[in-house]
Protein backbone atom coordinates (compact mmCIF):
# COMPACT_ATOMS: atom_id res chain seq x y z
CA UNK A 1 0.00 0.00 0.00
CA UNK A 2 2.57 2.57 0.89
CA UNK A 3 5.27 3.09 -1.74
CA UNK A 4 7.47 5.91 -0.14
CA UNK A 5 7.73 8.13 3.23
CA UNK A 6 9.69 10.80 3.70
CA UNK A 7 10.87 12.45 7.47
CA UNK A 8 11.95 15.87 7.52
CA UNK A 9 12.89 17.40 10.91
CA UNK A 10 11.97 21.41 11.16
CA UNK A 11 12.51 23.47 14.43
CA UNK A 12 11.28 23.12 17.96
CA UNK A 13 10.98 19.03 17.57
CA UNK A 14 8.28 19.08 15.01
CA UNK A 15 8.60 16.65 12.35
CA UNK A 16 7.06 16.26 8.70
CA UNK A 17 6.36 12.89 7.30
CA UNK A 18 5.31 12.75 3.69
CA UNK A 19 3.75 9.22 2.75
CA UNK A 20 3.21 7.93 -0.64
CA UNK A 21 0.07 5.26 -1.40
CA UNK A 22 -0.13 3.48 -5.13
CA UNK A 23 -3.56 4.21 -6.72
CA UNK A 24 -4.43 0.72 -6.51
CA UNK A 25 -4.78 0.49 -2.62
CA UNK A 26 -7.42 3.61 -2.98
CA UNK A 27 -9.48 2.06 -5.81
CA UNK A 28 -9.83 -1.32 -4.15
CA UNK A 29 -10.35 0.90 -0.69
CA UNK A 30 -13.32 2.68 -3.10
CA UNK A 31 -14.81 -0.09 -4.22
CA UNK A 32 -14.96 -1.99 -0.89
CA UNK A 33 -16.89 1.00 -0.09
CA UNK A 34 -18.65 1.32 -2.66
CA UNK A 35 -19.67 -2.75 -2.20
CA UNK A 36 -20.76 -1.54 1.78
CA UNK A 37 -22.92 1.26 0.97
CA UNK A 38 -25.04 -0.74 -1.63
CA UNK A 39 -26.16 -2.60 0.52
CA UNK A 40 -26.97 0.07 3.72
CA UNK A 41 -27.79 2.76 1.44
CA UNK A 42 -31.45 4.36 1.61
CA UNK A 43 -32.34 5.77 -1.87
CA UNK A 44 -35.83 6.27 -3.45
CA UNK A 45 -37.19 3.95 -5.53
CA UNK A 46 -34.55 1.10 -4.93
CA UNK A 47 -35.01 -1.40 -1.92
CA UNK A 48 -32.57 -1.71 0.94
CA UNK A 49 -29.48 -3.22 -0.06
CA UNK A 50 -30.20 -3.74 -4.30
CA UNK A 51 -29.06 0.06 -4.62
CA UNK A 52 -27.17 -0.14 -8.02
CA UNK A 53 -23.47 0.82 -7.60
CA UNK A 54 -23.90 3.39 -10.78
CA UNK A 55 -26.68 5.09 -9.20
CA UNK A 56 -24.40 5.42 -6.16
CA UNK A 57 -21.47 6.23 -8.12
CA UNK A 58 -23.72 9.04 -10.21
CA UNK A 59 -25.18 10.14 -6.73
CA UNK A 60 -22.11 10.41 -3.90
CA UNK A 61 -18.65 9.34 -6.49
CA UNK A 62 -16.76 12.28 -5.28
CA UNK A 63 -17.73 11.82 -1.55
CA UNK A 64 -16.91 8.39 -1.83
CA UNK A 65 -13.65 8.73 -3.48
CA UNK A 66 -12.83 11.18 -0.54
CA UNK A 67 -13.71 8.74 2.24
CA UNK A 68 -11.35 6.19 0.89
CA UNK A 69 -8.89 8.48 0.78
CA UNK A 70 -9.00 9.59 4.14
CA UNK A 71 -9.43 6.12 5.40
CA UNK A 72 -6.29 5.31 3.70
CA UNK A 73 -4.68 7.95 5.68
CA UNK A 74 -5.39 7.08 9.11
CA UNK A 75 -4.65 2.85 8.07
CA UNK A 76 -1.43 4.26 6.67
CA UNK A 77 -0.58 6.29 9.32
CA UNK A 78 -0.68 3.64 11.62
CA UNK A 79 1.54 1.64 9.93
CA UNK A 80 4.10 3.53 9.03
CA UNK A 81 4.48 4.86 12.13
CA UNK A 82 4.84 1.81 13.37
CA UNK A 83 8.54 1.82 11.66
CA UNK A 84 9.92 5.15 11.85
CA UNK A 85 12.51 6.67 14.47
CA UNK A 86 10.91 9.35 15.46
CA UNK A 87 7.46 9.05 16.81
CA UNK A 88 4.80 11.10 17.99
CA UNK A 89 4.80 12.41 21.40
CA UNK A 90 1.75 10.35 23.11
CA UNK A 91 -0.19 13.70 23.62
CA UNK A 92 0.24 14.85 20.23
CA UNK A 93 -1.59 13.73 17.35
CA UNK A 94 -0.40 14.11 13.93
CA UNK A 95 -2.14 16.62 12.20
CA UNK A 96 -2.71 16.64 8.47
CA UNK A 97 -1.05 19.93 5.88
CA UNK A 98 -2.79 21.35 3.47
CA UNK A 99 -6.15 19.56 3.92
CA UNK A 100 -7.93 21.78 1.31
CA UNK A 101 -5.44 21.59 -1.32
CA UNK A 102 -5.60 17.37 -0.50
CA UNK A 103 -6.00 15.41 -4.11
CA UNK A 104 -7.62 12.47 -4.08
CA UNK A 105 -8.64 10.31 -7.34
CA UNK A 106 -8.70 7.01 -8.57
CA UNK A 107 -5.88 8.05 -11.32
CA UNK A 108 -2.96 9.16 -9.45
CA UNK A 109 -1.29 8.05 -5.76
CA UNK A 110 -2.29 9.89 -2.72
CA UNK A 111 0.95 11.62 -1.33
CA UNK A 112 -0.11 13.25 1.33
CA UNK A 113 1.99 15.13 4.70
CA UNK A 114 1.34 15.27 8.10
CA UNK A 115 3.30 17.23 10.88
CA UNK A 116 3.67 16.33 14.59
CA UNK A 117 5.62 16.89 17.75
CA UNK A 118 8.42 14.25 18.68
CA UNK A 119 10.71 14.30 21.61
CA UNK A 120 13.70 16.60 20.97
CA UNK A 121 17.48 16.19 20.44
CA UNK A 122 19.56 16.52 23.50
CA UNK A 123 22.63 17.29 23.97
CA UNK A 124 24.17 16.40 27.26
CA UNK A 125 26.82 18.76 28.57
CA UNK A 126 28.79 17.85 32.22
CA UNK A 127 26.77 16.53 34.80
CA UNK A 128 29.34 15.23 37.26
CA UNK A 129 31.00 16.82 39.54
CA UNK A 130 29.82 19.58 40.59
CA UNK A 131 30.70 21.38 43.43
CA UNK A 132 27.10 22.83 45.37
CA UNK A 133 26.75 24.88 48.50
CA UNK A 134 23.62 23.80 50.39
CA UNK A 135 21.78 25.71 53.30
CA UNK A 136 23.02 24.56 56.68
CA UNK A 137 19.99 24.16 58.95
CA UNK A 138 20.21 22.98 62.27
CA UNK A 139 17.56 22.67 65.03
CA UNK A 140 17.25 24.87 67.97
CA UNK A 141 15.26 24.76 71.33
CA UNK A 142 12.66 27.72 69.79
CA UNK A 143 11.62 24.65 67.09
CA UNK A 144 11.20 22.05 69.79
CA UNK A 145 9.12 24.75 71.90
CA UNK A 146 7.05 25.72 69.11
CA UNK A 147 5.97 22.33 68.32
CA UNK A 148 5.43 21.31 72.52
CA UNK A 149 3.15 24.70 72.27
CA UNK A 150 1.04 23.39 69.35
CA UNK A 151 0.03 20.18 71.14
CA UNK A 152 -0.82 22.26 74.30
CA UNK A 153 -3.18 24.40 72.41
CA UNK A 154 -4.79 21.45 69.94
CA UNK A 155 -5.24 19.82 74.06
CA UNK A 156 -6.71 22.62 75.58
CA UNK A 157 -9.63 23.22 77.74
CA UNK A 158 -12.32 25.43 75.75
CA UNK A 159 -15.26 26.76 77.59
CA UNK A 160 -17.77 29.55 76.88
CA UNK A 161 -16.39 32.92 78.81
CA UNK A 162 -20.03 34.28 79.97
CA UNK A 163 -19.96 37.58 80.10
CA UNK A 164 -16.75 37.96 79.31
CA UNK A 165 -15.04 40.48 76.44
CA UNK A 166 -13.16 39.11 73.06
CA UNK A 167 -9.24 38.82 74.16
CA UNK A 168 -6.01 37.88 72.76
CA UNK A 169 -6.16 34.20 72.23
CA UNK A 170 -10.15 33.40 72.78
CA UNK A 171 -11.30 31.00 70.56
CA UNK A 172 -14.36 32.96 68.89
CA UNK A 173 -16.92 33.15 66.05
CA UNK A 174 -18.16 35.26 64.27
CA UNK A 175 -20.95 36.74 60.91
CA UNK A 176 -19.33 38.97 58.46
CA UNK A 177 -19.64 39.96 55.19
CA UNK A 178 -18.64 43.36 52.95
CA UNK A 179 -20.23 46.17 52.85
CA UNK A 180 -20.35 48.88 49.77
CA UNK A 181 -20.30 52.95 50.12
CA UNK A 182 -23.92 52.59 50.72
CA UNK A 183 -23.41 50.23 53.40
CA UNK A 184 -25.63 47.18 51.21
CA UNK A 185 -23.51 43.79 51.52
CA UNK A 186 -21.24 43.07 49.15
CA UNK A 187 -22.66 39.66 46.75
CA UNK A 188 -19.90 36.98 47.98
CA UNK A 189 -18.88 38.12 51.04
CA UNK A 190 -21.00 36.92 53.23
CA UNK A 191 -19.41 34.29 55.79
CA UNK A 192 -21.04 32.37 58.77
CA UNK A 193 -19.80 30.77 61.68
CA UNK A 194 -16.36 31.60 60.89
CA UNK A 195 -14.01 30.34 63.95
CA UNK A 196 -10.25 31.48 64.64
CA UNK A 197 -8.38 31.89 67.78
CA UNK A 198 -8.00 35.50 68.63
CA UNK A 199 -4.26 36.94 68.26
CA UNK A 200 -3.20 33.74 65.03
CA UNK A 201 -4.32 35.96 61.95
CA UNK A 202 -6.01 32.87 61.27
CA UNK A 203 -8.53 34.93 59.01
CA UNK A 204 -8.81 36.48 55.73
CA UNK A 205 -9.26 40.09 56.62
CA UNK A 206 -6.68 40.12 59.71
CA UNK A 207 -9.42 41.07 61.97
CA UNK A 208 -8.00 40.18 64.90
CA UNK A 209 -7.10 43.41 66.52
CA UNK A 210 -10.38 44.86 65.29
CA UNK A 211 -12.61 42.15 67.55
CA UNK A 212 -10.69 42.65 70.65
CA UNK A 213 -13.48 44.23 73.51
CA UNK A 214 -16.74 42.90 71.60
CA UNK A 215 -19.26 40.87 73.45
CA UNK A 216 -20.40 38.23 72.10
CA UNK A 217 -24.03 39.20 70.23
CA UNK A 218 -22.10 42.89 69.60
CA UNK A 219 -22.14 43.80 65.89
CA UNK A 220 -20.05 46.34 64.92
CA UNK A 221 -18.91 48.06 61.32
CA UNK A 222 -15.04 47.74 60.70
CA UNK A 223 -13.54 49.89 58.19
CA UNK A 224 -9.61 48.40 57.19
CA UNK A 225 -7.22 49.83 54.88
CA UNK A 226 -4.54 47.62 53.32
CA UNK A 227 -1.30 48.02 52.93
CA UNK A 228 0.46 47.88 48.76
CA UNK A 229 2.11 44.66 50.35
CA UNK A 230 -0.57 42.76 51.78
CA UNK A 231 -0.36 39.14 51.10
CA UNK A 232 -3.74 38.73 49.80
CA UNK A 233 -3.30 40.91 46.19
CA UNK A 234 -6.90 41.19 45.73
CA UNK A 235 -7.20 43.40 49.10
CA UNK A 236 -3.89 44.93 48.73
CA UNK A 237 -4.28 48.94 48.77
CA UNK A 238 -7.68 48.73 49.05
CA UNK A 239 -10.17 49.99 51.66
CA UNK A 240 -12.59 47.62 53.23
CA UNK A 241 -15.74 48.17 55.52
CA UNK A 242 -16.88 45.16 57.09
CA UNK A 243 -20.15 43.99 59.49
CA UNK A 244 -19.07 41.72 61.91
CA UNK A 245 -21.43 39.87 64.70
CA UNK A 246 -19.77 38.26 67.39
CA UNK A 247 -21.58 34.87 68.35
CA UNK A 248 -19.49 33.10 70.59
CA UNK A 249 -16.77 33.28 72.81
CA UNK A 250 -14.41 31.02 74.43
CA UNK A 251 -11.11 30.47 76.73
CA UNK A 252 -8.35 28.21 76.80
CA UNK A 253 -7.28 26.14 79.67
CA UNK A 254 -3.63 25.27 78.70
CA UNK A 255 -2.73 21.62 80.01
CA UNK A 256 0.84 21.72 81.62
CA UNK A 257 3.81 20.47 79.65
CA UNK A 258 4.38 17.18 80.94
CA UNK A 259 4.12 13.11 80.94
CA UNK A 260 0.47 13.41 80.82
CA UNK A 261 0.13 15.22 77.89
CA UNK A 262 2.39 13.66 76.01
CA UNK A 263 0.01 10.11 76.90
CA UNK A 264 -2.87 12.08 76.40
CA UNK A 265 -1.87 13.23 72.75
CA UNK A 266 -0.91 9.72 71.88
CA UNK A 267 -0.56 6.26 73.77
CA UNK A 268 2.95 5.24 72.25
CA UNK A 269 4.67 8.44 74.07
CA UNK A 270 5.10 6.94 77.63
CA UNK A 271 6.87 10.49 78.89
CA UNK A 272 7.22 13.97 77.98
CA UNK A 273 10.74 12.67 76.85
CA UNK A 274 9.26 10.26 73.97
CA UNK A 275 7.53 13.01 72.25
CA UNK A 276 10.33 14.95 72.49
CA UNK A 277 12.26 12.77 71.02
CA UNK A 278 9.57 11.98 68.32
CA UNK A 279 9.10 15.70 67.53
CA UNK A 280 13.13 16.09 66.89
CA UNK A 281 13.01 13.33 64.70
CA UNK A 282 10.06 14.55 62.85
CA UNK A 283 11.90 17.57 62.12
CA UNK A 284 15.00 16.63 61.35
CA UNK A 285 13.05 14.42 58.79
CA UNK A 286 11.52 17.47 57.32
CA UNK A 287 14.90 19.10 57.10
CA UNK A 288 16.51 15.88 55.05
CA UNK A 289 14.11 15.75 52.83
CA UNK A 290 13.82 19.58 51.87
CA UNK A 291 17.84 19.19 51.38
CA UNK A 292 17.10 16.33 49.51
CA UNK A 293 15.49 18.52 47.41
CA UNK A 294 17.84 21.62 47.51
CA UNK A 295 20.54 19.34 45.73
CA UNK A 296 18.51 17.83 43.26
CA UNK A 297 17.69 21.02 42.16
CA UNK A 298 20.66 22.99 42.02
CA UNK A 299 22.47 19.67 40.56
CA UNK A 300 19.67 19.89 37.64
CA UNK A 301 20.07 23.50 37.36
CA UNK A 302 24.02 23.37 36.38
CA UNK A 303 22.94 19.81 33.97
CA UNK A 304 20.76 22.44 32.45
CA UNK A 305 22.96 25.52 32.31
CA UNK A 306 25.68 22.89 30.73
CA UNK A 307 22.96 21.05 27.96
CA UNK A 308 21.18 22.01 25.31
CA UNK A 309 17.64 20.90 25.02
CA UNK A 310 14.50 22.44 23.71
CA UNK A 311 10.70 21.26 24.82
CA UNK A 312 8.47 20.86 22.11
CA UNK A 313 5.07 22.78 23.13
CA UNK A 314 3.03 19.48 23.14
CA UNK A 315 5.34 18.68 26.33
CA UNK A 316 4.91 22.17 28.49
CA UNK A 317 1.49 22.02 27.48
CA UNK A 318 0.98 18.85 28.87
CA UNK A 319 2.82 19.91 32.13
CA UNK A 320 0.89 23.42 32.60
CA UNK A 321 -2.38 20.72 32.20
CA UNK A 322 -1.05 18.87 35.34
CA UNK A 323 -0.01 21.78 36.94
CA UNK A 324 -3.48 23.29 36.51
CA UNK A 325 -5.30 19.77 37.58
CA UNK A 326 -3.29 19.66 40.96
CA UNK A 327 -4.22 23.13 41.21
CA UNK A 328 -8.06 22.18 40.98
CA UNK A 329 -7.22 19.63 43.16
CA UNK A 330 -6.71 21.97 46.45
CA UNK A 331 -10.27 22.97 45.75
CA UNK A 332 -11.82 20.10 45.16
CA UNK A 333 -11.39 19.55 41.83
CA UNK A 334 -14.63 22.39 41.37
CA UNK A 335 -13.13 24.50 38.51
CA UNK A 336 -15.80 26.61 38.08
CA UNK A 337 -15.38 27.39 42.12
CA UNK A 338 -11.45 28.21 40.91
CA UNK A 339 -12.35 30.60 38.08
CA UNK A 340 -15.27 31.98 40.20
CA UNK A 341 -11.94 33.05 42.47
CA UNK A 342 -9.24 34.21 40.20
CA UNK A 343 -12.20 36.35 38.89
CA UNK A 344 -12.18 37.97 42.00
CA UNK A 345 -8.61 38.51 41.95
CA UNK A 346 -8.58 39.66 38.29
CA UNK A 347 -6.81 36.66 36.96
CA UNK A 348 -8.01 34.15 34.61
CA UNK A 349 -6.77 30.57 33.72
CA UNK A 350 -5.08 31.78 31.24
CA UNK A 351 -3.37 34.55 33.74
CA UNK A 352 -1.82 31.73 35.82
CA UNK A 353 -1.15 29.34 33.36
CA UNK A 354 1.31 31.96 31.88
CA UNK A 355 2.66 32.54 35.17
CA UNK A 356 3.43 28.56 35.46
CA UNK A 357 4.91 28.21 31.78
CA UNK A 358 8.96 29.12 32.95
CA UNK A 359 8.33 26.63 35.70
CA UNK A 360 6.97 24.05 33.36
CA UNK A 361 9.68 24.41 30.57
CA UNK A 362 12.38 23.60 33.41
CA UNK A 363 10.40 20.92 34.65
CA UNK A 364 10.39 19.12 31.70
CA UNK A 365 14.14 20.04 30.44
CA UNK A 366 15.20 18.41 33.51
CA UNK A 367 12.94 15.44 32.92
CA UNK A 368 14.17 15.08 29.81
CA UNK A 369 17.87 15.51 30.82
CA UNK A 370 17.31 12.97 33.83
CA UNK A 371 16.28 10.68 31.38
CA UNK A 372 19.14 11.00 29.00
CA UNK A 373 21.23 10.86 31.50
CA UNK A 374 20.05 7.43 33.14
CA UNK A 375 20.25 5.99 29.39
CA UNK A 376 24.04 7.30 29.05
CA UNK A 377 24.37 5.63 32.60
CA UNK A 378 22.43 2.68 32.20
CA UNK A 379 20.41 3.23 34.88
CA UNK A 380 17.75 0.40 35.43
CA UNK A 381 14.94 -0.70 37.84
CA UNK A 382 14.71 -4.28 38.37
CA UNK A 383 12.03 -6.22 39.28
CA UNK A 384 12.84 -6.95 42.41
CA UNK A 385 13.01 -2.89 43.14
CA UNK A 386 9.63 -2.73 41.38
CA UNK A 387 8.20 -4.91 43.63
CA UNK A 388 10.07 -3.27 46.42
CA UNK A 389 8.83 -0.11 45.47
CA UNK A 390 5.35 -0.95 44.90
CA UNK A 391 5.33 -2.30 48.90
CA UNK A 392 6.46 1.28 50.25
CA UNK A 393 4.08 2.97 47.73
CA UNK A 394 0.95 0.67 49.08
CA UNK A 395 1.78 0.92 52.46
CA UNK A 396 2.36 4.94 52.52
CA UNK A 397 -1.38 5.18 50.61
CA UNK A 398 -3.05 3.52 53.24
CA UNK A 399 -3.78 0.50 50.68
CA UNK A 400 -2.92 -3.46 51.55
CA UNK A 401 -0.62 -4.44 48.82
CA UNK A 402 -2.96 -6.46 46.58
CA UNK A 403 -5.32 -3.61 46.22
CA UNK A 404 -2.25 -0.99 45.41
CA UNK A 405 -0.98 -3.46 42.64
CA UNK A 406 -4.69 -3.75 41.30
CA UNK A 407 -5.12 0.10 40.88
CA UNK A 408 -1.85 0.60 39.14
CA UNK A 409 -2.68 -2.41 36.96
CA UNK A 410 -6.21 -1.13 36.33
CA UNK A 411 -4.57 2.36 35.62
CA UNK A 412 -1.89 1.52 33.71
CA UNK A 413 0.72 2.83 36.17
CA UNK A 414 3.23 0.18 36.74
CA UNK A 415 5.53 1.41 34.18
CA UNK A 416 5.24 4.78 35.62
CA UNK A 417 6.23 4.00 39.07
CA UNK A 418 8.98 1.66 37.42
CA UNK A 419 10.03 4.97 35.34
CA UNK A 420 10.08 6.90 38.80
CA UNK A 421 12.49 4.56 40.46
CA UNK A 422 14.89 4.77 37.73
CA UNK A 423 15.08 8.65 37.72
CA UNK A 424 15.11 8.44 41.86
CA UNK A 425 17.79 6.26 40.81
CA UNK A 426 19.58 8.74 38.61
CA UNK A 427 19.37 11.28 40.92
CA UNK A 428 21.00 9.02 43.98
CA UNK A 429 23.92 8.48 41.59
CA UNK A 430 24.36 12.32 40.60
CA UNK A 431 24.49 13.30 44.49
CA UNK A 432 27.12 10.33 44.94
CA UNK A 433 29.10 11.86 42.50
CA UNK A 434 28.89 15.32 43.48
CA UNK A 435 30.69 17.82 46.58
CA UNK A 436 28.44 19.19 49.05
CA UNK A 437 29.44 22.32 51.02
CA UNK A 438 27.84 24.40 53.57
CA UNK A 439 26.20 27.18 53.33
CA UNK A 440 24.48 30.36 54.63
CA UNK A 441 23.24 29.30 58.37
CA UNK A 442 19.62 29.23 58.06
CA UNK A 443 16.40 28.66 60.75
CA UNK A 444 14.65 25.69 60.80
CA UNK A 445 11.14 27.33 59.94
CA UNK A 446 12.66 29.33 57.55
CA UNK A 447 13.73 26.69 55.61
CA UNK A 448 11.41 24.33 55.97
CA UNK A 449 8.40 26.92 55.00
CA UNK A 450 9.35 29.05 52.48
CA UNK A 451 10.56 28.12 48.89
CA UNK A 452 13.90 28.46 49.37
Amino acid sequence: MVTNKEIKTLENSVVELSVTIEKDAVKKEYDELLKKYSKTAHIKGFRKGKVPKAVLERKYGEGLVTESGFNLIEKSLDEVLKDVDKKPLPYSQPSLKDEDDLKISLDNDLVFTVSYETYPEVKLGEYKGFEIEIPEVKLAAEDEKRELKKYQDQNALVTEKKGGKVAKDNVITINYSELDDEENVVDNTVREDFTFTVGTGYNYYKLDDDVIGMKKDEEKVIEKEYPEDFEYPELAGKKVKLKVTVTSVKSKKLPEIDDELAQDISEKYKTLDDLKKDIKERQQGMIDNKLKAVKQEKILEKIIENSEVNPPSAMINAELDNQWNNFLYQFGGDENKVLEILKMQNKSKEDMLSEWRPYSEKTVKGQLLISKIGEEEKVEASDEELEEEIKVQSAQSGMSEEDFKNYLEQNHMKEYVRLSLKERKTYDMLMDNCKFKKGEKIKFLDFTQTNY
